[in-house]
């Protein structure tokens, strides 16, 4: 599926509302309503949008990069997608069904195919299909919304959880893991890493975890700090992309510091950087690697960059570049990845 400008667009428009005003929904939460579908049977692999024994959008790789491509099967990435539930009506409920082929194919030629695939030369990816909760359940109106949305989250969590349990016991046979997420699935990964890999022996076999896109308090972690250095290991690395300039309201009332780094230079004591040092965005050409497309500056809690150069960047007016978070940094993400894989095995 070829993604033009305009289906880029139209993606930004439904999936660009994840970064949520209400994004505390990592405690634990007792869901009580009926599930859509039933849970997923993670012994098949439908239930998965990548699995690396099936064909998926995660092994596409942009065409300038497949002459260097070189996969590594001895690490594994768990992949935790964003957002695709997003119609206005919410016509599955809170949750969405996963095994509706309409939403299935939303997810699998978006985020798998433009974000999961940066992982694919340094692990096997499994991206589970999930429960995910509608975009409205970061948007509570009242009490009643409030609790139905934890619910919600809670149950796709509780997919989540499931998914990884099921790769646990059945296809890690003790690989690195990776832990990267977007958005919604970036709150998934939050409690994920608490309660497996947070003081726990499964911590050993963590390489890194890539969590952009979402409010991420570091304090709740002891173990798990943020990374300070690119080939650091065994830490968590998370950003949030917005205009230079741009801070919306709801980031301004976070109460504590966020989880932030910069994506070219993966270093604490750089968190400036400019175009020049962006060795490469996919935008909505997924075949073309564009060059210096976006600087990329830490501002306090979040990530500032000038308006992204592209052809037909002119048309790209919004402020909050959520939905790009790893296709403006594509290139920087999957080579670091690799340095801090290289990393782990010399640890």
């Amino acid at each position: 599926m070829k993604l033009t400008p305009f289906v880029l667009f139209g993606w930004i428009l439904f999936i660009t509302a994840c970064s949520p005003k209400y994004q505390s929904f990592t405690g634990n939460y007792q869901f009580t309503a009926s599930a859509p579908g039933g849970a997923p049977d993670y012994a098949r692999l439908d239930f998965w949008a990548a699995h690396p024994y099936k064909k998926d959008p995660s092994d596409s790789v942009p065409k300038p990069l497949r002459a260097s491509y070189r996969p590594d099967s001895t690490a594994d990435v768990f992949f935790i997608h964003p957002t695709t539930y997003t119609q206005e009506e919410k016509k599955f409920g809170w949750n969405g069904p996963v095994d509706d082929a309409e939403l299935n194919a939303k997810t699998d030629y978006s985020t798998i195919l433009s974000q999961a695939s940066v992982f694919n030369e340094v692990g096997r990816i499994f991206a589970p299909r999930y429960r995910q909760a509608h975009i409205s359940a970061y948007y509570p109106k009242n009490a009643d919304d409030i609790q139905q949305a934890k619910n919600a989250l809670d149950l796709a969590y509780a997919d989540v959880k499931a998914a990884f349990q099921y790769y646990l016991q059945y296809e890690n046979k003790g690989r690195p893991i990776i832990i990267a997420s977007h958005s919604q699935g970036s709150t998934h990964a939050q409690r994920l890493l608490l309660e497996f890999f947070e003081n726990q022996i499964l911590y050993n076999k963590l390489v890194v975890a890539y969590i952009p896109g979402m409010y991420v308090n570091p304090d709740k972690f002891k173990q798990i700090t943020p990374c300070q250095l690119p080939y650091q290991t065994g830490c968590m690395v998370g950003w949030r992309t917005y205009q230079e300039g741009y801070t919306p309201e709801f980031i301004q009332k976070e109460p504590t510091r966020a989880l932030i780094v910069n994506p070219l230079t993966w270093d604490s004591n750089k968190p400036e950087a400019g175009k020049e040092a962006n060795k490469g965005a996919v935008l909505y050409n997924f075949n073309k690697v564009v060059k210096n497309t976006t600087a990329a500056n830490v501002h306090e809690n979040l990530l500032w960059t000038p308006r992204p150069s592209f052809f037909g960047s002119f048309l790209y007016r919004t402020k909050n570049y959520h939905v790009a978070d790893y296709n403006l940094y594509y290139v920087s993400v999957r080579e670091n990845a690799q340095l801090r894989l290289s990393a782990f095995w010399k640890r």
